[in-house]
This record gives structure tokens, sequence and C-alpha cells, in this order.
């Protein structure tokens, strides 16, 4: 392992996110803009049914609202767009997330891959959140569940600037104080920053942020403000059940899709299969946790 890829695992452990520039080789640049400006005008248009909605924070994303802060699964094969799987495979961000995972190219799971973007007719906010961890809690449970391996990192890739991300670094491996917690409501915050600790995450063009997934972290979303971030997840196979509860709330189905076994294998033809052993990763990972058919109950992180 490099120096520089040691530094980068020591501030994930430490703070609970680092920042990484220049993950999206030059040659996928304008390929992944064009890519997103169609789905979010497809999705924007509801000719996309998979989408995030304002007024709902987590899955499941129903409702009559019309307005969108984030575009589900760019992976779909029927949304046609190959290029966001491309990347996701690619070789320079698999070998980050190996090293931040410390894991094995074969222990590499394919898991979500989402677009989140400002509303078009008003201000949106997420509230003060840890992905595996419920604010509910007590902190005995808290204290046994922060010393338990997330097994995955997430990230989120801005293709413009973006400042709409707050953390509170530390928080994924301690326990949070009685003045965090009493600011850990149902409701979004006015001010991020009034949670003692939290810090604002600027992201440049290009930049990317891995961030362990039980940080304490929310995010604000400024319907005057382009945003446009792909928000991704992948996973390492040793964290089974673990992961089902983060990411097959999102509802997966499509996975098993003969067109999407279609679409890996052409772009595989030059990387070994490699992202079609990620997807056979994940198929396993649904099928072993909830059942074949998806009919399996399964205790979800977050819901709302």
């Amino acid at each position: 392992m490099s120096r520089e890829r040691k530094s980068l695992r020591a501030q994930l452990e430490s703070t609970g996110y680092v920042v990484v520039p220049d993950l999206i080789p030059p040659g996928l640049v304008q390929a992944l803009n064009d890519a997103c400006l169609r789905v979010i005008e497809r999705t924007r248009n509801g000719n996309w049914p998979h989408r995030r909605i304002v007024g709902k924070q987590f899955p499941p994303f129903e409702g009559d609202e019309t307005d969108v802060w984030g575009v589900q699964h760019l992976m779909h094969p029927e949304l046609g767009e190959p290029v966001f799987a491309e990347w996701y495979g690619s070789q320079c961000l698999r070998e980050v997330c190996c090293e931040l995972l410390d894991c094995q190219p074969n222990d590499l799971q394919m898991e979500l891959f989402n677009l989140l973007i400002n509303p078009s007719q008003k201000p949106f906010a997420l509230r003060w959140h840890r992905d595996d961890i419920p604010a509910t809690v007590e902190e005995p449970e808290e204290i046994v569940r922060l010393k338990i391996s997330s097994f995955g990192v997430q990230w989120n890739t801005a293709l413009l600037a973006d400042e709409s991300l707050y953390v509170v670094p530390g928080t994924h491996k301690a326990t949070l104080t009685p003045s965090q917690r009493a600011l850990c409501t149902p409701a979004a915050p006015t001010n991020p920053l009034d949670m003692p600790g939290a810090i604002k995450v600027p992201l440049r063009r290009g930049e990317t942020v891995f961030y362990n997934n039980n940080i304490l972290h929310c995010a604000t979303y400024d319907n005057t403000v382009p945003r446009v971030t792909l928000h991704a997840c992948m996973g390492d196979t040793r964290g089974g059940e673990k992961r089902a509860r983060n990411i097959l709330k999102h509802d997966l189905r499509w996975i098993k899709a003969p067109d999407m076994v279609g679409t890996l294998e052409d772009l595989d033809k030059k990387d070994r299969g490699i992202r079609l052993q990620m997807l056979q990763r994940l198929v396993q990972l649904a099928d072993t946790t909830a059942g074949e058919g998806g009919s399996r109950s399964l205790v979800y992180s977050l819901e709302g």
C-alpha cells in the first residue's frame, strides 16, 4: 500500500471522511456530465419513476410530490446510460475502495449508485442521522454498534462544486453527547452548524468525499444552486446481512434483469469480467438475505 493510500485510510478511520481528487478518468468526464443532464431531465419530466422526492428523506420514496432531489438506480438497464456502470467499475475507483475497505478486489460487491440534484421548486434538507444507527438507540447499544465494521464505503463525487454535506468528525466511532443527541430530531436543521462539532464539507468540481456511513451527517439542498453529485456505495462481501440492511431497502430486484448482465458483459470485455463479478456478489447477498423473490423480511436501517 502506498504512503498516500495509507494516509487516506488513516484519515477515514480517524475523522470518518476523506476527500480524494480526480477519480473520474478524463475520457469519462464529458460522458458522465452528458448522461447526468439526460437523466435529470427525464426524471424531472416524470419519465423515470425511481426518484427521491422532496418531503421524503429516506425510502420508500412514494408520493405525489413532483419536485425531486435525487435520481435512483443509475445502473438500471432501462435507464440506458451504461457510462455510469463503466465508471463505477473503473480501476481507479475500485483501487481506492479496496484501500479504504482494506479488502481484496474479489471482495468488492456492487451496491447503490444514485444521483443527488437540486430541487427545482423549493429548498429541502436531510435531518442529522447515521445510516445504520438510529438516533433512538440507547447508549449501550450505540456503543456496541459503533464497534462493528460497516464493511462498506460510500461517497459523493461532485460534477459541479457542491457545498451540501455537513458532518461531525469522529462520530463514526464515538457516542453522541447529550447536546448532539438533542439535535438529532426528525426535523431537518435550520442551521446545520448549530450541531456541536459540525463542519461543512465543500467539494470542488471533480472531488470525491468518501465517508463512513455511521458518521453523523446531514445535507441541505438549495433549489437555486445547481447540484450534480454522483452518490454511491461499494461493499465488502464479508459484511453479509449488515450490508443488506443498508442497500436492499432501495428495491434492487432489477439487478437480475438479463439486460443488466448484457450491459456489464459489454463493458467488461477489456476488464476481465470485473463488473459482472461484483454484480453476482450482490445478487448472492440479495438471495441469501431477502430470498430469491425478495419476500423475506429484513430489518432496515432507516425509513421515512
